[in-house]
């Protein structure tokens, strides 16, 4: 009966999944099941009578003959997994991670210890990957902490760059041009005082200069302006037909000048998007077209198709080779023009236009042919019509006839060189004038001399000071809405929208003197 139930015993501890092996006091292996031989590689009869220690790796062997020691006087159960992290020592000399239970028991004659080995190499092999992946998600909410902070910083660097380029085109806009409209009054100055054949010719090559420079520092500021972000859309509904007006009163003489024929086509739609910036759009266009064509016509044409508005600027000029479209938006790039060469502007206008259109998302197709023209078409989102036309500012001619006195102009320009010039190309004219700096001299000389017949203001003035609200000031003082010119060189959304005053003209620096003279001309007699 007894060896039946060993047999059974052993049959039990061959199917458990854990090794099992029987150790005496002495160390001594006496018993092992089936799965020790599949843990540690020995045979059964390899593994009965070794030396538990011999189970496990070198530098614990030491360690372990001690502990065994001091279990044997104190016999208790010990579960699996407490104790010492320990390692098993495979037949092959390969370690693998082991958790030990130790239950001892006692036959007849002497204590043994039964221990249970289980192989926890995946249960390690998990947990490393929970400590890994603990330790990535760590990284990963330190590497986005470090992230977020790396584009605070580069948000904070956007915005003082934002905030530099904003100040360098506020001062661009108004600091870079002040010489130059300094040189265009004293240009038109010396224009009217020197009658010498050779002076005079010597004035127009000066003037001319003095437009080239001014040409090209707009084109320049106007680049920069896009690129910086600092135009932004005023979208709504106008009539194409006043725009394409305005046009032709513009360039009409500039192409009868050449010779050419400017024919403007237009029917009553109404578009949708920024007028001011289409306008500048099509200026460059039609600048282009009459630059490009040695004889024929330009013609604006706008029209509807399907649910769009489609503007047209076509020449019959040089025409441009299907291998240099591509190339035509580029700065200072020009058909048939080889570089380092004199040439007639600076091949920007085409790459001012390419920004625009795309700030406004508008669509530009371009069709050319040597020596038979280009086609320039520009596609615009419809708007709601109007019910009625804006009405156009007629075109003012001022009567020769002699006047009895000149009018008096109250001009304030903070500039000592532009205040100057101003000043005296005014009074060469016939004109009585007061030159004052600010807001408060201006206010004094309205109270002391009376009411001027002309405020001529530059817009930003000394100290944070604004035209406007000098304008705005002596108008109170005075108790009359004064005609006033606002000279300036500031493209802002504001200073588009003060167009609307009747007796308000805006006029762009650099300003020669022949334009500055036709504005006060043409307010006076509005």
């Amino acid at each position: 009966m007894l060896s039946i139930s060993a047999e059974l015993a052993r049959v039990a501890l061959d199917a458990a999944p854990d090794a099992m092996i029987i150790v005496d006091a002495e160390g001594i292996i006496r018993f092992a099941n089936r799965q020790v031989s599949v843990l540690f590689g020995y045979t059964h009869e390899q593994i009965i009578g070794l030396g538990v220690e011999l189970l496990m790796p070198e530098r614990f062997r030491a360690g372990h003959i001690a502990h065994r020691h001091e279990y044997a006087t104190a016999l208790r159960l010990r579960p699996m997994g407490q104790g010492l992290t320990l390692f098993g020592l495979r037949q092959d000399r390969t370690e693998f991670p082991i958790e030990i239970s130790l239950s001892p028991f006692q036959d007849s004659k002497r204590v043994l210890v039964a221990a249970a080995i289980r192989d926890i190499t995946d249960r390690k092999r998990v947990e490393a990957e929970l400590t890994r992946a603990r330790e990535m998600a760590e990284e990963a909410r330190e590497a986005a902490d470090r992230a977020r902070e790396i584009a605070n910083q580069a948000r904070d660097s956007a915005d003082r760059a934002n905030r530099a380029k904003s100040r360098f085109l506020a001062t661009a806009s108004h600091d870079l041009r002040q010489p130059l409209q300094t040189l265009a009054l004293l240009n038109g100055t010396l224009r009217r005082m020197i009658i010498h054949e050779n002076a005079e010719e010597v004035l127009s090559q000066q003037e001319q200069a003095i437009g080239a420079m001014s040409r090209l520092l707009n084109a320049l500021l106007d680049i920069s302006k896009l690129e910086s972000g600092a135009i932004k859309p005023e979208l709504r509904d106008f009539n194409v037909a006043n725009l394409l007006e305005g046009l032709r009163r513009e360039f009409a003489s500039i192409a009868a000048n050449k010779g050419l024929t400017l024919q403007v086509e237009s029917s009553e739609e109404c578009a949708h998007s920024d007028p001011a910036l289409v306008e500048q759009i099509l200026k460059n266009l039609v600048s282009n077209a009459i630059k490009y064509t040695r004889q024929g016509r330009v013609l604006l044409r706008g029209s509807s198709q399907d649910g769009a508005i489609r503007i047209e600027v076509r020449d019959t000029g040089i025409g441009i080779p299907a291998g240099q479209i591509a190339y035509i938006y580029d700065e200072f790039y020009q058909v048939g023009v080889p570089n380092n060469t004199s040439r007639e502007g600076y091949g920007l206008g085409l790459s001012i236009v390419q920004r625009l259109v795309k700030l406004l998302n508008l669509r530009l197709e371009v069709a050319s042919e040597v020596g038979r023209g280009s086609t320039f078409s520009l596609t615009l989102p419809a708007g709601q019509s109007q019910s009625a036309t804006i009405a156009l500012q007629p075109s003012v001619t001022v009567a020769s006839a002699p006047q009895t006195r000149k009018p008096r102009v109250l001009l304030v320009e903070d500039d000592p060189g532009v205040r100057g010039a101003t000043r005296m190309l005014l009074a060469v004219e016939g004109y009585r004038v007061t030159a004052v700096s600010s807001n408060s001299e201006a206010l004094r000389s309205a109270q002391e001399e009376g009411k001027p017949d002309l405020l001529i203001t530059d817009y930003h003035l000394g100290d944070g000071e604004l035209g406007t609200e000098v304008i705005a000031a002596v108008r109170e003082s005075v108790g009359a809405d004064i005609k006033a010119v606002l000279v300036t060189g500031d493209t802002s959304t504001l200073i588009k929208q003060m167009s609307g005053d009747p007796n308000l003209r805006i006029a762009s620096k650099p300003i020669n003197a022949e334009e500055l003279l036709a504005i006060l001309a043409s307010l006076l007699a509005a």
